[in-house]
């Protein structure tokens, strides 16, 4: 066995000291593309004597494992000594430095002696090189080393590092064995081998997986189980569990502690937002600030040792104990102790987002490792992918910071108006909105702005105006580094806001390329959802290819258990809302409560249309019901949200199965109807259980509100001979219809019904959109609604 480690790892690991301070961040000293530049720049002026990006490896017999140490050093220098160049990109002022950073000359002696000990030299010389990233000034430090000195200091170096390594391959040892012995932890159900299968399968090809799964498939150990097999099998070293909603973050972190208590060694961790777990009112995080940030990296391993060698779940309690303890910050300890977990749960964005993926395993110079990616919810990814590859920038922005900096930086005033009126110029060209063709002239602006507001930010620490660059800047290359990504999937606009903001926008209406050229850093990746439908079109958009595999995953599910009733006598259309058809819906609402008392839910296409409903069920029906009625508001917070929830979870009466299975004819007191918004928080994620819920009606077919960017993606499919509406419209709509009525039958014993109000979902267009298990409804009308509804539950109870 073997355990390798970056240079860059090994030195950073170990040698880290001091606060956390991101106000010494905003301008780091190897700045990514401009970094790459002077790198480039620096080794083509060297002559022949010159090798750049020499790839240094060495092995080290450990006993049991041998570590591995390796790394890319930027150049080698045939001189006497023989050299090894590093190679720093800095906005600092260069006469202000006295002495190299201490972690970059270590990463340099380390190559020097890994280069000296492979080519049998008896001295190497260090060449630190700095260079200004904006003025392109060099500063050389350079230092000559025995390698007899050299040797010892490396020696300790890596005796420092076993203490790491041992327990890390101890650890190794004892998960493998675990894997070895698991066995699925439950029979399987019908179809569900099979799934499983696949997910195995589709490792070993090293493919990507779309699967279709509903409700009931048992999609989350389906997958998890396989993967977790897969990297006993040496086929992956790290499972990354992805979700876009904490709910299913915690099914997968549940999954993870069922295997565990069936013998499973398996270290995971669970990777909560920085303002979520932060013990700070805010998250300022500088020693000035918070307690936590200062001298952190001087605590910080010692907090890491005991996670890991007494832990195998890292859950969000557990590293906030454990930060505590050594007065170290919680999310930073967290995103450590990733470093040491066999399973990764966290949110899309660790991976995808281009600003906040994990670089300590995803990065320039990170380990080459092998992952897994098992993408939950994935039809959450197309609209999360497309935010997170486009970018924005306001004109009144700039105005607002001209004005805020002119006391401070006069030439930092003067680029922020060039950037205003390369704006002003855009506007008078656009109208309300228009797509763009050409920005070139403000991308150079803004390229020469950036520069601007680094170098300020880099030596001015104590400046009054230092946040509002701060955030600016962010911004500023947030859509730079988009600009560079720019291709034909992307449609730049402009647009005149209501409020009268003038917006420069670089949309990524198809993300496909950016999510798969992510995935790739994956060796195999499972996607799965119980709503990826149609399959081929979440395929084609979130990075799939013609080889990659689909499956549609059998429901358990006993269709008759579903009463599906299509009205065909009402609409939500624009054209046909009126006061007649609100009417028409609150007496559907009416005929299918008073069949049975319970809880339910009315999913509506707009909070508007959910108030002109609600009132009128109030005030015609809601007493004759004996109902309880519960609304969905704009802005409810979280502890609003879970009171929501809790009525319904606590809503008195006997589980439904036990009146099935007992053959007793029970009724609770009152029913509780929740009126709620089509695609907000309560139609997906939630798990209201057997009689949490017992019906879902969804007025609408969830079409998205006509807008500028809805329409620029209709634009786009249709000139890339697609069908436009249904890409920018009803396929994402059809998402939501889908995922509310999933809300209903939850498990194996739950029955319940799900009524679709509009009479679109009868046309051919709707229909090819169905899931399997849709196949048997029946159309229904105002008048009859209330007979089928109570035949439906006559025949179950």
């Amino acid at each position: 066995m073997e355990i390798k480690v970056s240079v860059r790892g090994l030195v950073e690991f170990l040698l880290r000291t001091g606060d956390i301070d991101n106000r010494k961040k905003s301008a780091p000293d190897d700045a990514m593309a401009e970094g790459s530049r002077i790198h480039r720049m620096i080794q083509k002026k060297m002559g022949s004597s010159y090798h750049a990006e020499v790839m240094l490896r060495y092995r080290r017999d450990c006993g049991e494992y041998d570590l591995v140490v390796e790394g890319r050093a930027d150049g080698i220098i045939d001189s006497d000594p023989v050299a090894v160049d590093e190679i720093k990109g800095t906005y600092r002022d260069l006469s202000r430095m006295k002495e190299p950073n201490p972690v970059h000359l270590t990463q340099a002696k380390c190559y020097a002696w890994m280069y000296g000990q492979e080519h049998g030299k008896e001295r190497m010389e260090v060449s630190m090189t700095y260079c200004n990233i904006e003025t392109e000034e060099i500063r050389y430090f350079k230092f000559v080393y025995e390698m007899s000195d050299l040797e010892e200091w490396f020696d300790s170096l890596l005796q420092e590092y076993r203490k790491w390594s041992d327990a890390d391959i101890a650890w190794k040892k004892l998960r493998q064995d675990s894997i070895h012995s698991l066995s699925f932890p439950f029979p399987y159900r019908e179809g569900q081998k099979e799934l499983v299968t696949h997910v195995y399968h589709t490792i070993c090809h090293s493919r990507k997986l779309f699967i279709e799964a509903p409700t009931g498939a048992g999609k989350t150990i389906s997958t998890v189980f396989p993967a977790v097999k897969a990297v006993g099998e040496g086929k992956a070293d790290r499972i990354f569990y992805l979700t876009a909603k904490t709910i299913a973050r915690t099914v997968a972190d549940r999954t993870f502690d069922l295997l565990r208590e069936r013998g499973l060694h398996f270290k995971t961790v669970v990777l909560t937002a920085r303002d979520k777990i932060c013990f700070m009112e805010e998250s300022e995080c500088n020693p000035d600030s918070c307690p936590y940030a200062k001298g952190h990296f001087d605590r910080i391993n010692d907090a890491i040792f005991e996670l890991m060698t007494t832990k195998e779940h890292y859950s969000r309690e557990e590293i906030e104990a454990c930060a505590q303890k050594y007065k170290v910050c919680p999310f930073e300890l967290g995103l450590d102790m990733s470093l040491f977990s066999d399973g990764i749960l966290c949110d899309y964005n660790y991976v995808f987002d281009p600003h906040v993926y994990l670089r300590r395993f995803f990065g320039e110079g990170a380990g080459r490792e092998q992952y897994l990616f098992l993408i939950d919810e994935a039809h959450n990814l197309l609209e999360r992918g497309r935010e997170m590859y486009s970018a924005q920038l306001y004109k009144e922005d700039f105005l607002t910071l001209k004005k805020t900096v002119k006391a401070f930086s006069p030439r930092m005033e003067k680029l922020l108006d060039k950037c205003n009126r390369e704006l002003l110029f855009l506007k008078r060209e656009c109208g309300d909105w228009c797509i763009v063709e050409e920005i070139d002239a403000f991308v150079q602006a803004l390229l020469r702005l950036s520069p601007c507001m680094e170098d300020y930010l880099e030596n001015h620490d104590d400046s009054p105006v230092r946040r509002e660059i701060l955030d600016f800047y962010f911004e500023i290359s947030h859509f730079l580094q988009i600009y560079e990504l720019l291709d034909q999937k992307y449609v730049v606009y402009t647009k005149l806001d209501e409020d009268g903001r003038f917006l420069l926008r670089l949309f990524n209406v198809d993300p496909s390329t950016n999510l798969k050229e992510c995935l790739q850093r994956s060796v195999s990746s499972v996607l799965f959802s119980a709503t990826l439908l149609p399959i081929q079109y979440y395929k084609k958009l979130l990075g799939g290819e013609a080889e990659d595999y689909e499956v549609y995953a059998k429901s358990v599910f006993s269709p008759e258990k579903k009463g599906l009733f299509l009205a065909e006598d009402v609409t939500s259309r624009y054209t046909r809302r009126s006061d007649r058809e609100y009417d028409k819906i609150a007496n559907y609402i009416h005929q299918t409560v008073s069949q049975r008392h319970g809880n339910y839910m009315v999913f509506f296409p707009s909070h508007v249309f959910l108030q002109q409903v609600y009132e009128r069920y109030l005030r015609c029906y809601a007493v004759k019901d004996d109902t309880e009625c519960l609304v969905q508001t704009e802005h409810m917070d979280e502890a609003e949200r879970e009171a929501f929830l809790q009525r319904f979870e606590g809503n008195p009466g006997m589980n439904l199965s036990d009146i099935i299975h007992m053959e007793i004819e029970v009724e609770e007191e009152s029913s509780l109807v929740g009126f709620c918004v089509l695609g907000g928080i309560f139609s997906e994620g939630i798990d209201l259980k057997e009689d949490s819920l017992i019906g879902a009606l969804i007025v609408g077919t969830g079409l998205p509100q006509v807008c500028t960017e809805r329409e620029i993606i209709r634009g786009y499919f249709e000139e890339n001979g697609e069908n436009g509406f249904d890409y920018a419209y009803r396929y994402p709509g059809m998402n939501k219809v889908l995922q509310a009525a999933g809300r209903v039958i939850r498990t194996a014993d739950d029955v319940g019904i799900v009524a679709l109000l509009d009479d679109r979902f009868l046309t051919p267009g709707y229909r090819r959109l169905f899931p399997r298990e849709w196949e048997q409804f029946e159309v229904v009308r105002g008048e009859s609604i209330g007979s089928r509804v109570e035949k439906f539950w006559n025949d179950w109870l």
